[in-house]
């Protein structure tokens, strides 16, 4: 039964790495590049070592690997949000199919 679990976890992980893979290779412009490889990749990664310590079964592994996802899934969504405003504050362009921006004005480097 670990097997399989263990077996699904990998592919699953290897799905959503290849998923971040093709977002970064086809999405228009960084903001979305990196919205699709950092929500992607995080649960590849996830689901990779959520599978590891299934199949070691030991409670360091297991440990090791709960501190592992718990700061990985804290720590990606932050660094995307910092690249993004920082990106956002430098100007740097939009896809010209974007609609709206949702921010209220373009900060100023007062602001910083």
């Amino acid at each position: 039964m670990t097997d399989a679990i263990t077996v699904f976890l990998l592919i699953t992980g290897t799905a959503f790495a290849l998923l971040s893979a093709v977002a970064v290779v086809r999405m228009p412009d960084l903001y979305t590049r990196m919205h699709g490889a950092t929500k992607s990749a995080t649960l590849g990664v996830g689901c990779t070592i959520l599978a590891a310590a299934i199949q070691f079964a030991d409670m360091e592994t297991a440990t090791a690997a709960v501190l592992i996802v718990g700061f990985l899934f804290m720590t990606a969504p932050v660094a995307a949000h910092m690249i993004g405003r920082a990106a956002y504050r430098k100007h740097v362009s939009q896809w010209t199919g974007t609609i709206i921006d949702e921010s209220p004005a373009r900060h100023d480097a007062a602001d910083e």
